[in-house]
């Protein structure tokens, strides 16, 4: 997976360095952009990508990770902007930060391991598409009469060729030397050509000027009170969710493309802290962006020095260099995240889509089309709870039983395969209560009780031998399951025999 972006060369100062200032490069428009969505001003999203960026990758779990202002929260802000303003946007990122501490420190982290491999394909392929669609708005202009109208003829040819160009050089050149990023080479020689020539093309100055002062500490100014808890809380609780789905999946795929692994529960409190303080001091909040975070992995940034770097550059463009970051040509970026773009694609799809079972190819597309039309948060919840339906329904199919009669005259039933509530219609079928004779043992050597409806079933197939007259014994019942067994009380008698032991996961790693 991943073979265009992964890179082979080991970390190193440098690497680090250069990387960083290419992120930085790319994380402008990128921020400017998704404060336009969230409908805040552009510093807002500026100031976020700079102290999410900054707090992450210096306490986060996961080194080499970019985090700043994304869409996919962005999205769920613009409500609460339009309805009550900015300064309760930045109470509710606050709040959003408290969450995922919180988060952190129950060690929720653990639970991103529950999503399935074609959730996570169709996450990456539904992610691609989406950065590749936000790019197309760069092929459109105002016209005549204010709507966005698709350019054409020459300019439409020139954007092509600058995009194509850089595309080219990030592509080509690490066969000549690593020595320096691809992407940064690409994005200073499109810029120079476009400079040199005055080629009419769209700059980062044309979205907005990013010139700007240092963050000050700014306390939200909201009322202090139940009824601004109750406006806020709907919105954190959705965005603390979103940010840290989002960025618990981009450092499972880092961690897939460096052979290494984050940290899930650190990275949450590192999420948590970095929104709690940029919502105090003016910005959007945010989480970890899989494109500048592949781009970052792609120019060999793999330290915390990378994502470190990147934050400060993006300040010292905000503070000094703000003229010189407004003249690079949007056909520059855009090549560069076109590159991101197919690297991140899951192409093997494709390949894989006749020999994997049908509902994992279902589940695959269902996450991709999810993502590009919502979000990727409902994405995956949706894709993990179809997941554990489609195996809830492929394993209520498994269980049966063997009978016998014994030298003792009693018939036993040994029951192979799960007990939970999908199979417990298929548990009841099994047995002949009418025609069993008076004792009657069920063996549970081979089987497991897997919640609360499994217990129900064997309490009711336990009265119903009762109402026969017969006596009913449960052979090789695990002593949670004795214990939960409490309507049945005396009326049922528990003969256990080297009882199976459960093992509970545990999150040593965090």
């Amino acid at each position: 997976m991943f073979e265009l972006l992964r890179s082979k060369r080991p970390a190193s100062f440098k690497d680090d360095i250069l990387s960083g200032v290419t992120v930085a490069l790319a994380l402008v428009p990128e921020a400017i952009a998704f404060a336009f969505v969230a409908g805040v001003n552009p510093l807002v999203g500026l100031y976020a990508a700079f102290m999410v960026g900054l707090i992450t990758a210096s306490i986060g779990g996961r080194p080499g990770m970019i985090s700043g202002a994304t869409g996919a929260l962005a999205v769920v802000m613009v409500d609460l902007v339009a309805s009550h303003g900015v300064e309760y946007l930045f109470a509710a990122v606050v709040l959003m930060g408290f969450f995922q501490i919180m988060a952190g420190v129950l060690r929720l982290g653990k639970f991103i391991r529950i999503v399935p491999h074609p959730v996570m394909l169709g996450f990456v392929n539904g992610l691609a598409i989406v950065i590749f669609l936000a790019q197309l708005q760069n092929f459109q202009i105002t016209g005549s009469g204010g709507e966005a109208e698709w350019m054409s003829g020459s300019a439409l040819w020139l954007l092509l060729a600058m995009i194509g160009l850089t595309m080219a050089i990030i592509r080509y050149l690490p066969r000549f030397t690593t020595a320096v990023p691809s992407s940064l080479v690409a994005i200073v020689v499109v810029t120079m050509l476009v400079l040199l020539f005055n080629l009419d093309l769209r700059t980062v100055g044309d979205l907005a000027s990013i010139a700007g002062g240092f963050p000050a500490f700014h306390i939200p100014e909201v009322p202090f009170s139940l009824e601004t808890l109750w406006v806020i809380l709907p919105y954190s609780v959705i965005l603390a969710a979103i940010g840290l789905i989002e960025s618990l999946l981009t450092l499972s795929l880092i961690d897939e493309m460096t052979e290494t692994r984050g940290r899930g529960n650190k990275e949450c409190v590192g999420q948590g802290v970095a929104n709690t303080v940029t919502g105090m001091f003016g910005g959007m909040g945010g989480c970890a962006m899989i494109g500048q975070s592949m781009i970052n992995i792609n120019s060999g940034g793999r330290s915390r020095l990378s994502g470190i770097t990147a934050a400060i550059s993006l300040l010292i463009f905000i503070l000094f260099a703000s003229s010189l970051i407004e003249m690079i040509p949007l056909a520059a970026l855009t090549g560069v995240m076109f590159i991101v773009v197919i690297g991140t694609f899951e192409w093997s799809s494709f390949r894989i889509m006749g020999k994997i079972p049908r509902t994992d190819a279902f589940v695959l597309i269902l996450v991709s089309g999810v993502t590009v039309a919502t979000d990727l948060a409902i994405a995956v919840v949706v894709g993990v709870i179809v997941s554990a339906l489609v195996f809830a329904w492929e394993h209520a199919k498994h269980i049966n039983v063997k009978s016998y009669i014994d030298d003792k005259g009693t018939k036993v039933y040994e029951v192979y395969g799960p007990l939970f509530f999908g199979s417990v219609h298929s548990f009841m079928g099994l047995f002949d209560t009418k025609n069993d004779p008076d004792d009657v043992v069920i063996e549970f050597q081979h089987s497991r009780v897997g919640d609360h409806s499994g217990l129900e079933a064997i309490d009711t197939l336990a009265e119903r031998y009762l109402n026969a007259g017969k006596t009913l014994h449960l052979r090789h019942l695990s002593p949670e399951c004795r214990k939960l067994l409490h309507k049945a009380g005396n009326l049922v008698e528990v003969n256990v025999i080297e009882d199976p032991t459960y093992h509970v996961a545990v999150d040593e790693l965090g």
